[in-house]
């Protein structure tokens, strides 16, 4: 069984979100979460999960959006469906300014604090932001999570094992040209890592150009698979149980 612990296939302007949803179950997907980026979005994320078997949800409000507030998150960590798993995606990201630097940070540390008082696990968006994110952790204890769509250095990979999380690998795996990010990817202990789509964004080899969706993230899987010179069940058994471990699945 694949695992893709992050799509956005619940958005409204996804494409045949359910036609979807059946490829990726009949194509070896047990379970699949569905990502906030918003306060609408993380809404429609525990939404879709509710009427769908083998989805969950996490709900917050992504760095771009964080001068809109990130209220309906707060109400929807307190009323707890049982599909909500985490919080997220959350975090900093410099490469844009969509949101003021200052205003990022306020949401971030306000969004950790809901995941730790909640005990959920957290779903991290960090782009060139490292220098801040990190700091900004430390004044948070007991916090798990995921670095999503990891594609930073290699010192800030081996940073966020040493704080005891999981690194989301996606579709850029399979096309990226820089050396450097492949020996990254490379390095990641198995069973550390997490697999994710990002669907509809960044979709993978050898399916460049279309709207990505969870079953491709088989491809992710088998990619690394020939990479490490080991079976594709071995990758999708130790990422799915990596993923169960986190989200509680």
């Amino acid at each position: 069984m694949l695992t893709d612990t992050h799509c956005h296939i619940h958005e409204p302007s996804y494409p045949h979100a359910d036609e979807a949803l059946e490829r990726a179950l009949s194509g070896g997907v047990g379970a699949m979460i569905c990502v906030g980026t918003d306060n609408a979005s993380s809404g429609q994320a525990i939404e879709f999960a509710e009427q769908h078997n083998k989805v969950w949800a996490s709900v917050g409000t992504h760095p771009h959006d964080s001068k809109d507030g990130h209220e309906t998150v707060e109400q929807l960590v307190s009323k707890r469906s049982d599909k909500l798993v985490a919080v997220g995606e959350i975090g900093l990201d410099y490469f844009y300014t969509h949101s003021p630097r200052d205003v990022q940070i306020l949401a971030f540390e306000a969004q950790l604090q809901l995941a730790a008082d909640a005990s959920l696990p957290v779903i991290f968006h960090v782009r060139s932001a490292f220098d801040d994110f990190w700091p900004i952790l430390s004044n948070f204890r007991n916090i798990r999570g995921v670095l999503h769509s990891f594609t930073d250095t290699k010192h800030n990979m081996e940073r966020g094992l040493n704080e005891g999380f999981y690194i989301g690998v996606n579709g850029i795996s399979t096309f990226t040209r820089e050396a450097s990010q492949q020996a990254m990817f490379d390095a990641i202990p198995l069973e550390r890592m997490l697999l994710e789509t990002d669907a509809p964004f960044l979709t993978p080899a050898p399916h460049r150009g279309k709207v990505n969706e969870p079953a491709f993230v088989r491809h992710v899987a088998e990619y690394h698979a020939n990479r490490r010179e080991v079976e594709l069940e071995t990758i999708a058994r130790v990422t799915s149980a990596n993923a169960s471990h986190l989200f509680s699945l």
